[in-house]
């Protein structure tokens, strides 16, 4: 195991939602049970689509301006009930996050989720990333990925590749979102990998190549 201590070891960001999890079911059953309880018929189908931007932004397809601060509010209450148990790791998730921790680097989950959802989700299914960081989007997310060194970040999103970009990190992208390959190579993505599977043989590459850069 690489020292803690070693200044080769890296600090990875990762996105949440279709990066790390498939929150589609349990999105899906929030949006339903919000729809239900409000009376305002929302595509809850056609909403997981286009996940990645702010909660915000796609109520704003369903409800008027001066509703979708209490629809959010109330979105994020229900949210535990619904979405935490429908929702499943993506393949090599729970690999990709540890393979940073095994190198003695930070894994970090930055995410525009509500955090203390992103904390649910990360703790059922037994995730443990060593900071995370909630309701950040695009650009935003440079902020926290600056704040923690991080010199990686891995997403599904054009958003999350901005993010990188602001933050003057090595964008990693997967096309397991919204997002093709086409698109987040047109958004300047620096790597894509077909999933996480293929995450932890990447970092052990480029963590080699620090450690050379660094000798």
């Amino acid at each position: 195991m690489v020292s803690p201590t070693d200044r080769s070891a890296p600090t990875v960001g990762f996105d949440l939602d279709m990066t790390l999890i498939d929150s589609r079911p349990g999105v899906q059953a929030a949006y339903r049970a919000l729809s239900a309880e409000t009376g305002v018929p929302i595509d809850a189908d056609l909403a997981v689509g286009r996940l990645g931007p702010p909660l915000e932004q796609e109520l704003a397809h369903w409800f008027p301006e001066d509703r979708i601060a209490d629809m959010a509010e109330r979105y994020r209450e229900i949210y535990p009930t619904f979405a935490i148990i429908p929702t499943h790791p993506l393949p090599g998730a729970r690999e990709a996050v540890a393979a940073v921790q095994r190198l003695g680097g930070r894994a970090l989950v930055v995410t525009a989720k509500h955090e203390p959802n992103a904390k649910l989700h990360l703790s059922h299914l037994g995730m443990e990333p060593d900071v995370v960081v909630g309701s950040l989007w695009a650009e935003a997310k440079g902020e926290a990925l600056r704040e923690y060194g991080a010199s990686v970040y891995v997403g599904d999103h054009v958003g999350d590749v901005r993010g990188a970009h602001t933050a003057q990190a090595l964008s990693v992208a997967v096309p397991t979102g919204p997002c093709d390959e086409e698109e987040l190579r047109a958004a300047g993505a620096n790597v894509i990998l077909p999933d996480l599977t293929a995450f932890p043989a990447w970092l052990e590459s480029y963590a080699a190549g620090r450690r050379d850069a660094l000798a």
